[in-house]
């Protein structure tokens, strides 16, 4: 069984950063694609950031593109999701996700397993 759990969430003011984590078990980690999405109260889930398994490729939602870089440890099965110059409207809880389906990367049914999420909240 695949577990998936993230950490880093918290407050920040808006200019500031943060990063996540997200720490991965039960799977052969370097071979998975993996992504972040993130969510804010009564809106769609919303794609962040795809990498694939080795790393050497990174995708960036438009909104995040610039601001927000992903990167993973396959020795430490962990990626992250570095956030800089973080804005309100950045606020939303932050989930990792593995991708199992062969759709499209910015696509949440492309992936078969989530962790339980950790909350970003950005002050103005």
């Amino acid at each position: 069984q695949v577990q998936l759990v993230e950490s880093g969430g918290g407050l920040v003011q808006a200019g500031g950063s943060l990063r996540l984590s997200c720490a991965a078990s039960g799977r052969t980690f370097s071979s998975t694609a993996m992504g972040w999405f993130r969510q804010a109260p009564g809106k769609e889930r919303e794609f962040v950031a795809h990498i694939s398994g080795s790393g050497g490729r990174t995708y960036y939602g438009d909104s995040v593109k610039g601001r927000f870089t992903i990167s993973r440890d396959n020795a430490k099965n962990t990626v992250y999701l570095q956030m800089n110059s973080l804005k309100f409207e950045d606020t939303a809880d932050y989930y990792c996700a593995l991708q199992v389906y062969s759709g499209a990367y910015y696509y949440p049914d492309s992936y078969g397993y989530w962790g339980q999420g950790t909350q970003v909240t950005v002050s103005s």
